[in-house]
């Protein structure tokens, strides 16, 4: 657990920072809804009216006036996005950044096995998610106590759990692909989220395009879908927990077997 205990001890500072940033924008989101409560009628008719905009971000579909239909667009964009981002900035570069540091040659010269190093390395990756999930998660609820609102506890855990699925499969895939760089890819970590963002908005604007959500994570975190169907999309979830297993299963098979310089 050596090498664990070392990438977590690494990796504290950006945690902190992303999670700071994204209760930071949490807590302004729901500070603001009290104030916002009584105009958000009239600003949901507005926006059923949008089209295609307003359905890109399941807007059309519910009540700004309610804390769920709110928490939902608002906050739920935040979490997501934000926990995106992290998830494969996290998982994208803790591999290949032994090459690009040179510090491979001394991390291999001690008794450990690759396999070892890339599964401590995941667990390192697996327990910084969770800790910003959890960090994200009872922020919310202090949050939606002290602007006196019921906590809507099925909604909630449902749309959170859903972010944890999203950001552990994004880690999953990105920690993957670091396997085959030699140096830090954080562009391509953070394009990945991006592009993955994207095609959900796409998918939500067209009927034809609706296939693309069993490509994008995003597909089964969309708070509007899981307030109208009670529920996560099973089908969606079972492939992105696929998606994730192969990014892991690439990882040890190439990490084990390329050559390290």
């Amino acid at each position: 657990m050596t090498l664990m205990k070392h990438e977590l001890r690494q990796g504290r500072i950006s945690l902190a920072v992303w999670t700071g940033a994204i209760v930071v924008l949490l807590l302004i989101c729901l500070l603001v809804f009290p104030e916002m409560k009584g105009e958000m009628e009239t600003i949901s008719h507005l926006f059923a009216a949008m089209g295609s905009f307003a359905a890109a971000f399941g807007m059309d579909r519910l009540n700004f006036g309610s804390l769920t239909g709110f928490y939902a667009i608002e906050c739920g964009n935040v979490i997501g996005l934000g926990g995106a981002f992290f998830a494969a900035f996290a998982g994208v570069s803790i591999l290949s950044k032994e090459e690009g540091e040179g510090t491979a040659e001394f991390l291999l010269a001690h008794p450990v096995s690759r396999a070892r190093v890339v599964t401590e390395k995941l667990a390192a990756v697996l327990l910084q998610i969770a800790a910003m999930n959890l960090i994200v998660f009872v922020t919310s609820l202090l949050s939606i106590c002290a602007i006196g609102e019921a906590i809507p506890w099925r909604e909630l855990l449902l749309m959170h759990f859903a972010c944890f699925l999203l950001q552990i499969e994004l880690a999953a895939v990105c920690f993957g692909i670091s396997a085959f760089l030699r140096r830090g890819g954080l562009g391509v970590g953070l394009g990945i989220a991006t592009v993955m963002y994207f095609l959900n908005l796409i998918a939500n604007m067209s009927e034809r395009l609706k296939f693309l959500k069993y490509i994008t994570p995003f597909g089964y975190c969309e708070g509007t879908d899981i307030i109208a169907n009670g529920g996560l999309d099973v089908r969606l979830v079972m492939i992105g927990m696929l998606f994730a297993a192969l990014g892991v299963a690439a990882a040890y098979r190439n990490y084990c077997c390329k050559d390290i310089l």
